[in-house]
């Protein structure tokens, strides 16, 4: 099987298996490892509009340090848009294959833009049940059109305006995570790279799987983003791992999902975490999520800001570096 195999194709022809490469050890499949006994505690839920600001920062706060993901409620963007980017993406994924490939990542590229199906290099040379679309929505001057879908025609203003929006909740999220460290609102977003922070949308795209005890829709992971905003479909599967098992994301509808990435954890010196997490598949049905990585500029130096440095010991487990080194070493399995 050569690497451009899709997983949407193999899924169309499976029976009641699937092929080696797709199936997991026995420490990951899902079957064996997810918690399922008494008390499973729920990732927390944050209503970003409450009045109450003081608390919010104080609730962001707590989540990203004990859980290093959260979900946010009232965040202002309108159901219908969420609805929308949601319809034109499982648009694009039910498009013939041929129309979908014109879309595919070049062979050569060195940015994640593109339709494709493999990401991270695996040691034991196993897959993810998972296609995958990548491409910047914002600022403006990172965007190549080129791998945005003109099939269906709303692609391109939907996606527009669901960023909008994303934009404006990154922001809040910023704010609040820079306050819950006693520092000033623009502290984080501001060691992330401003103005400049790229949002890299990704689509994923999990085919109903005939054995889905057996292998994972993304393997375990954690972000190298500095923030990740994630938008799901109804069908579970997001597992965040908490206190050595892994646990179920409870679907909240119209919810946001909040991921801590790797740049945020080293621009916090640690004090938040980035959050390790997979993703499991159905048997009966497709699994879709529209997470949008928040990332600094390739060329942007990330290392722990100074405020959270101790100038009597400003030693740190952290490294500073440009965050294009830190994504090929993250990418191909490298120490950082």
């Amino acid at each position: 099987m050569v690497d451009t195999t899709r997983v949407q194709a193999i899924a169309s022809l499976a029976q009641d298996t699937i092929p080696e490469e797709f199936i997991r050890s026995s420490n990951e499949q899902p079957a064996i490892t997810t918690y399922n006994g008494p008390a499973v505690p729920d990732i927390p839920t944050v209503d970003l509009n409450h009045p109450d600001q003081d608390n919010v920062v104080r609730l962001i706060a707590e989540a990203s340090r004990e859980w290093g993901m959260f979900q946010v409620v009232n965040h202002g963007i309108p159901p219908e848009v969420i609805k929308k980017l949601q319809e034109v993406g499982k648009h694009f994924f039910e498009l013939p294959q041929e129309e979908k490939e014109a879309y595919a990542k070049p062979p050569d590229a060195k940015s994640l833009e593109g339709y494709g199906t493999n990401l991270q290099k695996d040691p034991n040379g196993k897959k993810a049940w998972n296609d995958h679309l990548f491409h910047r929505v914002w600022p403006p001057s990172c965007i190549n059109y080129q791998f945005w879908p003109k099939n269906p025609p709303s692609y391109i203003d939907v996606n527009k305006e669901y960023t909008k929006y994303v934009v404006e909740v990154a922001d809040k999220l910023f704010t609040a995570l820079s306050l819950g460290l006693g520092l000033e609102g623009g502290a984080l977003k501001g060691g992330a790279g401003g103005e400049d922070i790229e949002y890299m949308l990704k689509i994923n795209y999990y085919p109903p799987c005939p054995r889905p005890d057996l292998t994972l829709g993304v393997v375990a992971h954690t972000d190298l983003s500095a923030l990740t905003i994630l938008v799901p479909n109804e069908v579970p599967g997001l597992q965040v791992f908490k206190d050595d098992r892994w646990i179920d994301a409870k679907y909240i509808p119209n919810a946001l999902i909040i991921h801590i990435g790797d740049q945020v954890e080293v621009l916090s010196n640690g004090k938040y975490k980035s959050v390790l997490h997979r993703t499991t598949v159905s048997k009966e049905k497709a699994r879709m999520s529209w997470p949008v990585f928040l990332e600094p500029p390739s060329d942007w130096v990330v290392g722990p800001l100074p405020q959270l440095l101790d100038p009597a010991n400003p030693t740190t487990p952290y490294k500073t570096k440009k965050f294009k080194d830190y994504m090929y070493c993250k990418l191909n399995k490298l120490p950082q």
